[in-house]
């Protein structure tokens, strides 16, 4: 690093580690901190920027603070081979002045010949197994990385910008989780058929109430003339028994 150049932001951790798993977005989240008196900005480019969602891509962090950034990555369709990954970020960071807002930050920022103090530190992705129940055998302990890996290729790399996220940038559902239609093409028949003969029973059973009371008043006349003609009873037991049959539909 030349003399405009100095450790600014620690980053944790150094690998951004995904459970591997398909057709599943994952997601990881990297601490940043500064360590120093000033305010920091920063800004987080990638190999493949349509591959991985980054909240914040950019942003300022105070003096001895410290900010969380998420990596996302989408859903993968199949396992690249041997499991390895080539993606790798790169975390760029300046010492600004205070009151700088994230809409003020800039790629001129992080380039060395602006004169600001500016560094850089590049992190490899990691494909992991999705963690499993406990086992009573242990496995070995991975060895610790440096705080700083060192690529000799790192000049090499073509990092790019990570799009401003919003949530309308978030990525469509699958259709497994879309809501389902209310009513398919095959039922709606089906519903209409048993409105329509509702409807008719409904009307059936209006109209033979009507003959029923209708009959009612005709015996009553009959009583107040001193008796009535057999027919009339016949007729009101046999609608009875027929409106009770309606009813029960």
């Amino acid at each position: 690093m030349g003399s405009d150049s100095k450790e600014l932001l620690g980053i944790e951790p150094l690998e951004l580690r995904f459970p591997f798993e398909f057709m599943k977005q994952i997601s990881c989240s990297m601490e940043l901190t500064n360590r120093t008196d000033d305010y920091l900005a920063f800004k987080v480019k990638t190999t493949s920027p349509k591959k991985y969602c980054v909240r914040p891509n950019s942003g300022i962090v105070p003096p001895r603070s410290t900010s969380s950034v998420v990596v996302t990555m989408q859903a993968l369709k199949q396992a690249p081979p041997d499991m390895q990954c080539k993606d790798k970020f790169l975390v760029q960071s300046a010492v600004v002045t205070e009151g700088t807002a994230v809409k003020d930050i800039t790629g001129e920022m992080f380039k060395k010949e602006s004169g600001n103090v500016v560094d850089e530190v590049r992190l490899k992705v990691v494909y992991v197994q999705p963690p499993r129940p406990p086992s009573p055998v242990r496995e070995g302990s991975e060895e610790g990385s440096s705080p700083r890996p060192s690529w000799s290729d790192g000049a090499n790399i073509n990092y790019q910008d990570m799009q401003a996220t919003r949530e309308s940038d978030e990525p469509p559902l699958s259709s497994a989780h879309k809501e389902p239609s209310e009513i398919t093409t095959e039922t709606s028949p089906l519903i209409s058929r048993l409105t329509e003969e509702r409807n008719s029973a409904i009307q059936q059973n209006n109209k033979l109430r009507e003959e029923l009371d209708l009959v009612r008043r005709e015996i009553s006349k009959q009583n107040g003339n001193g008796g009535f003609p057999l027919v009339f009873v016949v007729a009101v037991a046999l609608l009875g028994i027929l409106l009770g049959y309606l009813m029960k539909r």
